[in-house]
């Protein structure tokens, strides 16, 4: 199996590039580490796409392919998941599974009991969350990133989500699970289209959601649904929906 690396610079910038690079701490790993030589061979995601890519140039500072032909590549998975800001090594954990299990899209959502010394750091931490799932995706052999969004208010998230399935997964909630919620009569449909995102799961804080919060989802017309009787940590919850989700979602 060759080795895949996500391009950090390509040509044309629209469509179907032609000729990418890799530079900074990729050029050099290939220029020291690996001793990369023109006419070797590699797999590079440029654009969004998985191409046979030939090394034409090589120097620590940047190592030039010719791209040749497309080859076959699993999209991501149309998930949005809206994750409460919670402890940051556990956060990012979950960014890190997260992106390996193949979620198209991350927002950090500042919520009422996000405590305060983390909502005020979350901002600088974007960056930071952004390079983990870069290297999460070349890590998993993805070949896009996923976004991750600047961290929002919960208000403002919910206004903007555009997903025609909305899943709060609920403390309270008893009887529907997710599973149920993602019953077979639902996926027989056409309504999971692979090219947009077609569900979106929001996973609250260390505390839950206030009851202010959940009336807005309510108001969104988000449906609130178990993982089961065990009180799960925040990121196993996100690892486990997006588990469950993927295996509904894929034939």
């Amino acid at each position: 199996m060759r080795r895949r690396f996500i391009a950090d610079t390509f040509s044309p910038a629209a469509g179907h590039p032609t000729h990418a690079a890799l530079t900074g701490e990729q050029a050099a790993h290939l220029a020291r580490v690996l001793r990369a030589q023109p006419g070797q061979v590699y797999d590079i995601v440029a654009n969004g796409f998985l191409h046979r890519a030939e090394i034409t140039s090589v120097s620590e500072l940047e190592v030039s392919f010719v791209l040749h032909e497309e080859l076959e590549a699993d999209a991501a998975l149309p998930i949005h998941l809206l994750l409460a800001v919670f402890k940051f090594d556990h956060f990012e954990w979950a960014i890190e599974k997260a992106t390996e299990l193949g979620v198209a899209r991350i927002t950090p959502i500042l919520a009422r009991r996000t405590e305060k010394h983390l909502a005020l750091a979350a901002g600088k931490r974007a960056e930071r969350w952004r390079r983990i799932a870069l290297e999460s995706s070349k890590q998993s052999r993805r070949t896009d990133i996923p976004e991750i969004a600047d961290p929002a208010q919960l208000a403002a998230a919910l206004a903007a989500e555009a997903a025609p399935l909305r899943i709060l997964l609920s403390e309270t909630e008893q009887t529907l699970t997710l599973a149920s919620a993602l019953g077979a009569p639902r996926l027989a449909s056409e309504t999971w289209d692979r090219s947009a995102t077609t569900l979106a799961i929001a996973i609250g804080p260390e505390g839950g959601w206030t009851p202010e919060e959940m009336s807005l989802f309510t108001q969104h017309a988000w449906t609130p649904v178990t993982l089961g009787p065990r009180i799960l940590r925040a990121e196993t919850a996100a690892i486990a929906a997006i588990a469950i989700a993927s295996a509904a979602m894929i034939p």
